[in-house]
């Protein structure tokens, strides 16, 4: 039985995010829905990352096993016909061991998060950033996130209805930078928290805002208590960039 791992771009905004839900349209069950109608095969797709409703991916990776072996570039282009209209698309397609999986088997995740700090709205980018309409202190930002970096109890930037059977995380990289009117966070972890990113991201905001210090980031961090946190930064800025994995599972 083949496995294959696919490379995955998609805009988060119609989707009830990656995993199936009761109810509205997953990145998940559009895949499989895809491959079903490609191969004949109901398949179960497995992603690296759960990302929420509204969330975007530019570098999401996922696996699945068929009966029958195909090319991987016939997969890759008769999934993305029967994606359509979905805003979604498969950029690689590759098969690998059996022993691969897409969630367990990744070694770092990478996050960016966008914020639109200026007057004007966003047009081209609507639902594809967090729109500020006032100027933010980017390097206070920065410095703030330099107090997150490292091992944690991050039970402070972990949503209330987290599974994870610990909130403690290493976070590898958090980093703060202007690029013209737009503010990017970036963060790397082996794996995070459920909100954990948009919580930190909300948190910095403050900063940004001249409200917090980078004390007052450090206190929350420290406090351990949800109620602590900033208000969550929305979906719409954050995009799963990249997977990392090692040699031997490429």
């Amino acid at each position: 039985m083949p496995r294959y791992r696919l490379l995955i771009e998609y805009d988060g905004t119609p989707f009830v995010g990656w995993q199936i839900q009761p109810t509205g349209v997953s990145v998940q069950g559009a895949l499989e829905e895809a491959i079903l109608k490609l191969t004949g095969e109901r398949v179960s797709v497995r992603g690296a990352g759960r990302t929420d409703s509204g969330v975007h991916a530019r570098g999401q990776v996922a696996h699945f096993d068929l009966e029958r072996a195909w090319t991987p570039s016939k997969l890759r282009d008769g999934t993305n016909f029967y994606l359509k209209p979905n805003p979604a698309a498969v950029l690689g397609c590759s098969e690998v061991s059996p022993d691969f999986d897409a969630r367990f088997s990744a070694t770092a995740r990478h996050y960016l998060y966008r914020i639109l700090a200026r007057r004007a709205p966003p047009v081209l980018e609507r639902n594809h950033v967090w729109w500020i309409p006032r100027a933010l202190d980017a390097k206070a930002m920065h410095e703030a996130a330099a107090g997150l970096v490292g091992r944690h109890d991050f039970t402070t930037f972990r949503a209330t209805q987290c599974q994870a059977k610990s909130p403690v995380r290493t976070l590898d990289r958090l980093e703060v930078t202007r690029a013209g009117d737009e503010i990017h966070v970036r963060a790397s972890a082996r794996s995070f928290l459920h909100n954990q990113v948009r919580s930190m991201v909300g948190s910095l905001k403050l900063v940004g805002d001249k409200k917090w210090t980078a004390s007052d980031v450090r206190a929350a961090l420290d406090a351990k208590d949800r109620t602590a946190c900033g208000p969550v930064a929305p979906a719409s800025g954050l995009y799963l960039m990249a997977v990392d994995y090692d040699v031997e599972a490429r």
